[in-house]
């Protein structure tokens, strides 16, 4: 019978290195590309640091071959290069971008009241409160999502789903 092998910091950083790669690069395609089904923003978000982890260990493992590289001009650049792409990403120029409007509308859209969210959404106010009803949740017109979140016991995106996600005929 084989001895089974030692588990080195080489056993798992590299498949961890190569799997989260692949992860990291078909979601941030699709997210690209703006699909973004189920949980794949969460996966790219989260999994970007067992990338991390796992690049860490992979340097760690090659250090002697990573500083050679670096003492070359390409390697030299290639980290100049990218550490001012990273630094010039964090200025706007005056341009908005839709995440930097995620959270101001979000937060605007949970402390609104239902009567509002009606409106936007274009629904009836007697039918948002039925369709909020068929998923057991009274409710009037003049409560906010942050309320009706804290009195479910739910989260505050989850109940936002329901009124903008879902029509009165679909159950949770």
């Amino acid at each position: 019978m084989k001895a089974a092998k030692p588990f080195t910091l080489r056993t798992w950083s590299t498949p961890i290195t190569i799997g989260s790669f692949i992860l990291m690069t078909v979601t941030g395609v699709l997210m690209f590309f703006d699909v973004v089904p189920g949980y794949l923003s969460f996966a790219h978000e989260w999994f970007s640091w067992i990338f991390i982890i796992g690049a860490a260990g992979h340097m760690v493992i090659n250090f002697k071959p990573l500083t050679k590289h670096l003492r070359s001009n390409w390697g030299r650049g290639s980290v100049a290069i990218f550490s001012m792409i990273v630094f010039i990403s964090t200025f706007s120029f005056g341009h908005i971008t839709a995440p930097q409007l995620k959270w101001p509308i979000s937060y605007a859209l949970i402390d609104a009241p239902l009567s509002a969210l009606a409106d936007v959404t274009r629904t009836d106010h007697t039918e948002l409160l039925q369709k909020l009803k068929n998923h057991g949740i009274t409710a009037t017109l003049d409560q906010n999502i942050r309320e009706l979140a804290i009195e479910q016991n739910v989260d505050e995106f989850h109940m936002l789903g329901l009124v903008f996600l879902l029509d009165s005929s679909t159950q949770q």
